[in-house]
């Protein structure tokens, strides 16, 4: 669906454009880059390990939400 990751963010962006309908606008056009852009920016987390299990999450809403 998505680009190879190893693609550089031009080659990305172009491959999404040539994907996107010939009435695509320009918020389509938007979406589909930002999405490119928080998945890079999830694998980047991924690779640092910034990183959060369930657990964890479901521990840390449970005590700001009794806060």
């Amino acid at each position: 669906m998505y680009p190879e990751p190893m693609q550089t963010v031009k080659e990305q962006v172009l491959h999404v454009l040539r994907r996107l309908p010939d009435d695509a606008d320009f918020r389509d056009v938007n979406e589909e880059i930002a999405l490119l852009a928080a998945v890079a920016e999830a694998e980047d987390d991924i690779r640092e390990g910034r990183l959060v299990g369930n657990h964890e999450m479901k521990a840390r809403l449970d005590e700001w939400l009794d806060a």
